[in-house]
């Protein structure tokens, strides 16, 4: 159990404390406060402060909860979503078939009816609190509004779903954004989960990003681990710890050809290699033309090419 966080195997039914306490005196949420500073006999005062115009409202956060509890929230979220037609050409023109693109399971995102959903999450008994994406707003559950374009299942070795993110449509910066909830209440932040496509390997390739790793593992059969960046290293130690017990023994890196002239990146690429060596692999890097950015790119047009890159 997460702290300050509860969930009924049995019915399903979940939240913070103050849902709990508010269940079981069978009184109104928004009443908890009061009854608790009256039980108690202090004086509420400090929660009379009102913050300057300044200085933002905190929210209350929720922890993050288990894996099984998220993959199984997600895969029923993302069951009650389609895919538009025009984020199904994409996926198609970037080398995936219609079979790889119902296996994934990538959704548009909603844009209306999150509080429908998230009701029927619940009634069906999947659990909300500390799920990112999730949060309360006027006292009901419901999911938050993004930007319009793909949600794309994050997985771990397991294949369970960690987390979502969103590639959004006509933005030119920052197109890959992780699904939270962190600054809403009773929200729950993401973290930069590290994505296997694909099986364990005795050669696996790193590189940026679930969509890409998940297109070049399509194309080629390859077991790809993606990062959401080279310089985000934080879970992807997790993740090579299980792949080495597994019989993994080498990593590939492919990360976009830009990183030969961008300091950042040479840096946090410095960071890795020593990561590798410390934990006894064997690594090397993928060079290819660099009028392709990315290895997906590269290896699609070699499929277009020549049939096939397997």
């Amino acid at each position: 159990m997460k702290k300050d966080v509860f969930r009924c195997p049995r019915c399903g039914f979940s939240g913070g404390v103050f849902d709990l306490y508010a269940h079981y005196e069978g009184i109104p949420r928004a009443a908890v406060r009061d009854a608790l500073l009256t039980r108690l006999d202090v004086r509420g005062d400090i929660e009379h402060y009102r913050p300057s115009r300044d200085r933002e409202p905190v929210t209350e956060e929720c922890p993050l909860t288990d894996i099984d509890s998220r993959n199984a929230t997600y895969q029923a979220l993302l069951s009650q979503l389609t895919l538009a037609s025009d984020h199904r050409a994409n996926l198609l023109s970037r080398g995936l078939s219609p079979d790889e693109i119902e296996r994934l399971n990538y959704k548009t995102t909603p844009v209306i009816g999150m509080s429908t959903i998230a009701k029927k999450l619940l009634a069906d008994g999947h659990y909300l609190t500390g799920v990112p994406g999730f949060y309360r707003k006027a006292g009901e559950w419901t999911f938050i509004s993004e930007w319009r374009g793909i949600l794309i299942p994050v997985r771990d070795i397991q294949g369970r779903i960690q987390g979502l993110q969103i590639r959004r449509d006509n933005v030119t910066r920052r197109k890959f954004r992780w699904v939270s909830s962190v600054e809403e209440p009773d929200g729950c932040k993401a973290e930069s989960w590290a994505h296997l496509a694909g099986t364990p390997q005795e050669m696996v390739i790193l590189t940026e990003g679930p969509m890409k790793a998940d297109i070049i593992h399509a194309l080629t059969g390859k077991t790809i681990i993606a990062i959401a960046g080279v310089n985000a290293l934080s879970q992807l130690e997790r993740m090579l710890l299980q792949l080495r017990q597994s019989g993994t023994k080498k990593i590939m890196t492919a990360f976009d050809m830009d990183f030969l002239s961008n300091p950042h990146v040479e840096r946090g690429y410095k960071n890795l290699t020593q990561m590798l060596t410390a934990m006894g692999f064997s690594y090397g890097t993928y060079i290819w033309d660099p009028t392709y950015k990315g290895l997906d790119d590269y290896v699609w047009q070699y499929c277009l090419g020549n049939g096939s890159a397997k």
